[in-house]
């Protein structure tokens, strides 16, 4: 299942699990608007490529419940004490995941429901770019309820966002470490946890709509909120000093982030391919014309004699022209040679044995529509209008080791996240105005200009068919506006 979600306002969170040893292929085309001139002269591939892709994998597993087995039997001294924070790390990371998926999910439900209000409207919830809903959810949540009235279906789906985080939260606390330092572990993820909780529910309740319908919704999300703020107080969490100053608070919690991400994301060691190759091209590139520019020089001066100014004449247009079909022989030679192979390499190692678990080819380079595999260019549908666009490839290639991963884990979840911000330098800033005739009265709005990015993912694992999927991405200069799943097809649904 792969996953696609605006993460801030120029990034893109893909996301996707990989499963086994099997080996993972998966494509990115990234179709730009012509009109925004991107090529090559205004940002190369590897400019392109060292600049907005960022890859990540962690440690995933299905069975929740598996790092806090684990971290409660190191905390008993029946497992070494790195396996309780690792394990409680684990819990607290697929918890974290969990929520700010879901949460992300339920705002967006709440604007749109807010909107239907204010319109005076009554439209169905709906999860726009669907990609919101996969295997990260937040445990045990139910499939979308329909035939029901858009408050009391928003209600049901923020009560068992409830219930679930308290079940999580609760699961947690039930047992505390005797030993002081990992005490003092464990206390810094619950920090963080109740934190983020208290947070992610204050973001839902700002959003809500301000009918009656959501007031027992409302009561029962800061009901929690207080309850997680005064755990915190109760516990000497943070100090008043940090408190009060949301800043130092936001600045703290972002290192108790990193805290809980390091243990359970693996180390990456990267290496760009063809460094050796291209010294050889260089060299005999080098040698070739070399060679025919020695053989020109001995041919004029056998033809000429003694030195005189003619035969230096030579001698400056046969090293004018060494000079300028060195480079393009060179140039060639290295396009030749690379053509098709990766340009990169990806090593994943375990962030506590330092032990290799997997590997990975990177490809990114720009290609011709016509050049690209037929299944991708009918899932892109492409039509007159849309000829002059610019696409992008991203490719890479894996396979991993589950034998060498944690026990209990063989499958890892990799988030690739997308920088747009690159191309939104591109695009115009200006707006401009939309008039529109309203009960005898002209009105006026100011709209800004927005460009349709066209984003379609292609997924091998293993033997099983390739999924494929089409995202539109709508976004201006200032930001992405939306991100929704209009087509997918292929693999096991």
């Amino acid at each position: 299942m792969i996953t696609v979600e605006r993460k801030d306002s120029f990034h893109l969170k893909i996301s996707r699990v990989l499963q086994e040893e099997t080996s993972h292929k998966l494509d990115l085309f990234l179709f730009v608007p012509g009109e925004l001139g991107l090529n090559t002269h205004v940002l190369s591939e590897e400019a392109f490529y060292h600049g907005a892709i960022h890859v990540k994998r962690t440690y995933y597993s299905d069975r929740h419940h598996l790092p806090l087995v684990m971290s409660r039997l190191a905390g008993r001294g029946k497992l070494d004490p790195n396996q309780y924070r690792l394990g409680l790390s684990l819990y607290a990371y697929q918890y974290v995941v969990a929520l700010e998926r879901s949460t992300q999910t339920l705002l967006d439900a709440a604007r749109e429901a807010r909107q239907a209000e204010k319109k005076g409207e009554a439209r169905p919830d709906s999860r726009r770019g669907e990609g919101a809903k996969g295997n990260n959810e937040v445990p045990g949540a139910d499939e979308k309820r329909k035939d029901a009235d858009p408050a009391e279906q928003l209600g049901e789906r923020l009560d068992e966002l409830c219930d679930l985080t308290q079940g999580i939260l609760r699961r947690l606390r039930r047992q505390k470490p005797g030993d002081e330092s990992l005490h003092r572990y464990y206390a810094n993820i619950d920090n963080y946890l109740s934190w983020l909780t208290e947070q992610s529910l204050l973001a839902l309740v700002a959003h809500l709509p301000r009918g009656s319908g959501y007031r027992e919704s409302r009561g029962r999300l800061l009901a929690i909120c207080r309850a997680e703020s005064e755990h915190r107080e109760a516990n000497e969490y943070n100090s008043e000093r940090v408190t009060r100053d949301p800043t130092r608070m936001s600045n703290k919690m972002r290192l108790l982030r990193r805290l809980i991400e390091y243990p359970v994301t693996l180390k990456q060691r990267n290496q760009e391919l063809g460094g050796g190759e291209e010294k050889a091209v260089k060299a005999l590139a080098t040698a070739v014309v070399m060679a025919f520019v020695s053989m020109g020089l001995l041919e004029a001066r056998d033809a000429l004699g003694d030195i005189t100014v003619l035969l230096v004449l030579v001698m400056a247009v046969l090293y004018a022209l060494r000079e300028v079909f060195k480079d393009d022989l060179r140039m060639t030679l290295w396009r030749w040679l690379r053509k098709g192979r990766p340009k990169w390499r990806r090593q994943y190692l375990d962030p506590t044995s330092n032990a290799l678990v997997g590997r990975q080819l990177e490809w990114f380079d720009y290609k011709r529509f016509t050049r690209i595999d037929p299944d991708v260019q009918r899932v892109r549908k492409r039509n007159v209008a849309q000829r002059e666009e610019v696409v992008l490839h991203y490719r890479s290639s894996s396979r991993m080791s589950p034998t060498r991963f944690l026990s209990g884990y063989d499958r890892t979840r990799e988030t690739l996240s997308l920088d747009l911000s690159l191309l939104s330098r591109l695009m115009d800033k200006g707006s401009h105005h939309v008039y529109w005739l309203k009960e005898g009265q002209v009105s006026r709005e100011a709209v800004e200009k927005r460009h349709l990015i066209n984003l379609v993912i292609r997924e091998a694992e293993g033997e099983r068919a390739p999924i494929l999927q089409r995202w539109k991405i709508v976004m201006s200069r200032s930001r992405i506006v939306d991100v929704e799943l209009v087509h997918e097809e292929g693999g096991e649904r």
